[in-house]
């Protein structure tokens, strides 16, 4: 079969009707303001991490910022198995509203959501469990250690809320209500940022106020999804074992590589903590207001790989290949203007930043440093977010999965170890960033080679992987 704009939908049934809305138009402006969109509701969740450092540093103890870095490495690594079952769930539920069956898509939401609980109380139970052992590994020490402990031994037990958070928020955009799913990442940001000052400064809780704070945020991200589903988008089922049983399997087809993608992340930023610690706790406080100030200064990178996805698959499902490459080119050309923008406002605004957080010493000289040349160089972070749609939506995501492994292992670990070794800790930015260009510019290689590979229309679309997909019942 080789559909036509006119005559292909999602689910593979041909019919009439309308083309998809990415088959037509600028795609330029298909992807900017896709992106801007969707980065509104991220952004809400990096403003909080945010906004607790600004106000940790404002007690002016440097081992309470070392013990938030450390700490935030580990709780990167949690998020993270959420995000990718979120992926898997909310893939499941638009299928099967694609197909028309309603019913089957309230059943996977409600299954997809037990199962989150499920997994978030067990990944949250060994991570309680082996809190020091995860704070050493990160190299912390003494009373940064302590504290750090402290903070994530209160915020690890609410890791079934935050699953239900980012499941039920990818429910949402599986139901096409965007608005929707970035109001329940507001409302989160609203609750952390009211309670922030109150609990740190009002009861004088510090470090323990910080992690209350963040945990009252992710009862109401979860409340606010499940509302939400409940009111608006057809309610949940009663579940059943039978049912659990039968979802399990496609969840963890999907969920598996979009888990091990966003695994990546945390374990190569867990090893940069881990070298920054051998220069002190400055050196520390400085990564983890860079680590901080990242997502806040590029949330719109960060929602790219999202907002992009449905334009490539959309044009793909289509067989409109040159709009696919089109839209993947596109996407780096924004990109591109995004960095130059941010980073020129980041150097502008370096004293400030600095100031804010009362860096000095060597926390100051590394907010520097990344405020200067080494953002522009997260073009290259932003073009592997672009490389892993493409990935996802054209049959490969195993292909996104092996590319941030490698850049966060291989890519990292050798240029951090290397840069720290000629420049110390500055050392070990930029060997982070030198990796990120060697594997950013790969990314985008691998995927415009995907992109223009020819195959005869009647090809599997999902390519040798579409084999394991069909182990667990995932295409008809």
């Amino acid at each position: 079969m080789n559909p036509s704009a006119g005559d292909w939908k999602p689910d593979g049934r041909p019919g009439g009707g309308p083309p998809a809305k990415f088959l037509t138009g600028n795609l330029f402006r298909h992807v900017a303001v896709m992106s801007l969109t969707a980065s509104a509701g991220l952004m809400a969740v990096f403003l909080v991490d945010f906004a607790d450092m600004v106000f940790i540093a404002m007690l002016g103890k440097a081992e309470l910022a070392a013990a938030v870095g450390y700490a935030g490495a580990i709780l990167f690594f949690t998020a993270s198995v959420g995000i990718g079952l979120g992926i898997a769930v909310g893939a499941l539920v638009a299928r099967s509203l694609g197909a028309g069956d309603r019913a089957g898509a309230r059943a996977r939401a409600t299954n997809g959501l037990i199962l989150g609980v499920v997994f978030g109380a067990v990944l949250s139970a060994v991570v309680w469990a082996f809190l020091p052992q995860l704070v050493a590994l990160m190299g912390a020490s003494g009373r940064t250690a302590t504290l750090a402990v402290l903070y994530l031994a209160i915020i690890t037990p609410s890791q079934p809320l935050l699953m239900v958070g980012m499941i039920g928020g990818a429910i949402l955009r599986a139901h096409g209500d965007a608005r929707l799913a970035m109001m329940t990442t507001i409302i989160g940001g609203v609750v952390n940022a009211i309670l922030d000052p109150i609990l740190i400064f009002g009861f004088d809780l510090e470090l323990t106020g910080a992690a209350l704070a963040s945990v009252a945020a992710r009862i109401a991200i979860a409340g606010v999804a499940l509302r939400s589903i409940l009111l608006r988008h057809g309610g949940l089922d009663r579940p059943t074992v039978g049912g659990l049983a039968a979802d399990l399997r496609p969840v963890l087809a999907i969920g598996v590589p979009a888990i091990l993608t966003q695994v990546a992340t945390p374990v190569g930023q867990a090893w940069v903590t881990r070298a920054m610690a051998a220069y002190g706790e400055e050196a520390v406080a400085g990564l983890a207001i860079v680590s901080r100030l990242t997502p806040v200064a590029f949330g719109v990178l960060f929602a790219l790989a999202g907002a992009v996805g449905p334009i490539i698959g959309q044009n793909y499902g289509a067989r409109r290949m040159d709009r696919v490459r089109r839209g993947f080119l596109d996407s780096l050309l924004f990109c591109g203007l995004v960095t130059v923008l941010v980073s020129a406002a980041l150097f502008a605004l370096r004293g400030p930043i600095a100031d804010l957080f009362s860096a000095t010493g060597e926390a100051r000289a590394i907010v520097f440093l990344f405020c200067g040349p080494l953002a522009l160089l997260w073009f290259f972070n932003g073009a592997v977010f672009v490389a892993n749609a493409a990935f996802n939506n054209l049959g490969h995501p195993y292909y996104s999965t092996w590319t941030n492994w490698a850049r966060h292992t291989v890519g990292t670990v050798p240029f951090v170890m290397l840069g720290g070794w000629l420049y110390g800790a500055e050392g070990v930015l930029i060997g982070q960033a030198a990796g990120g260009v060697l594997f950013g510019a790969f990314a985008v290689w691998l995927a415009l080679r995907v992109i223009d590979r020819p195959g005869p229309g009647g090809r599997d679309p999902f390519g040798r992987e579409g084999r394991l997909l069909s182990l667990f019942n995932l295409r008809r």
